[in-house]
């Protein structure tokens, strides 16, 4: 029973694969390159028509996309895990919305702050990148006020939440600011790579 995971180094399908790791499955880490001239792009759009990573092959060959979708498909497959609280309330609700929260309205705005000449002409790229970056520094302050566990975003982590936000917050927030001024979600990413299940998966992307 093998996954196939598409993916990139430090790219979203890092979130998946600590949870394939996390729950003990057995998986393949394709290597993806995309962007224009990379060889790799061609064949990934018959898999993903959208050209964007992650995508997840699951042993029955169905092909799953958006890290939030493929999270908690994951979750749900594989309840042993823990990686949604079994029983409704207010612990799995808070995990899916946190969830949901970092793919909806942080994820997306990297690519803002990574290529704003994509979205408005030079001249205004600078202050687009800027804008975008504060936004996304007030969206992590959100997160950062919600986080009630230790080191989780809840008492019962790790959860999806906790994959997604650990993986997200790597990038274009700008080290030092995340640093000061966010040390519970440092603290989730820290915990995740000290932990036996997903350690090595940290490392290989981000490093001890």
């Amino acid at each position: 029973m093998t996954y196939r995971l598409y993916g990139a180094r430090r790219s979203g399908a890092v979130m998946v694969e600590l949870a394939l790791a996390e729950i003990g499955a057995d998986y393949e880490f394709v290597r993806t390159r995309l962007g224009k001239g990379a060889k790799d792009s061609d064949a990934y759009l018959a898999v993903n028509p959208t050209g964007k990573l992650p995508a997840l092959e699951t042993p029955d060959g169905d092909i799953l996309t958006e890290s939030a979708a493929i999270l908690l498909t994951l979750a749900e497959r594989h309840p042993a895990a823990g990686l949604l609280p079994r029983r409704r309330g207010r612990a799995r609700a808070k995990a899916i919305r946190w969830t949901v929260f970092v793919a909806a309205e942080i994820y997306p705005m990297i690519e803002i702050v990574d290529y704003p000449e994509r979205f408005v002409e030079k001249a205004a790229a600078r202050t687009l990148r800027e804008r975008a970056r504060a936004r996304i520094r007030r969206r992590w302050l959100a997160v950062e006020s919600a986080i009630s566990g230790d080191p989780w975003l809840d008492v019962g982590g790790p959860s999806t939440a906790d994959l997604a936000i650990a993986n997200v917050s790597r990038w274009s927030t700008g080290k030092r600011w995340r640093q000061m001024n966010c040390q519970g979600i440092d603290a989730i990413a820290t915990a995740l790579s000290r932990r036996e299940s997903t350690r090595s998966v940290w490392q290989s992307h981000f490093g001890a």
